[in-house]
């Protein structure tokens, strides 16, 4: 088992207005998940994009809005939100704080 800090795990800028930090993944030994933890600055965010694989986010703080084929849905702290493969998708923060997230991806080998 390892147990670790969040805030000592590496921050790496993904894009202007959005840290990544990578909690679990392959170099702490995971075989099958990658938990990550992001910062969207206000008025950031994800590239809209789809990938072959689910993944599962939770909204820790924050609010914003998710923008999927079937429209805009808005979010906020304790969301969780089910990203099946293939669909096109992206996380927007539209609030004046920092959305913080968990987002959980399959490791492909």
């Amino acid at each position: 088992m390892i147990v670790s800090s969040y805030s000592e795990t590496k921050p790496i800028q993904e894009l202007p207005g959005i840290v990544k930090r990578e909690v679990a993944c392959a170099d702490k030994g995971a075989k099958n998940f990658c938990m990550r933890v992001f910062d969207v600055d206000p008025g950031a965010a994800t590239p809209s994009h789809e990938h072959q694989w689910e993944h599962e986010i939770y909204i820790l703080c924050g609010q914003g809005t998710t923008v999927s084929q079937q429209g805009e849905t808005p979010i906020a702290k304790d969301s969780v939100i089910f990203i099946p493969p293939n669909e096109h998708h992206c996380i927007r923060n539209t609030g004046n704080e920092i959305l913080r997230l968990i987002c959980v991806i399959p490791i492909i080998g």
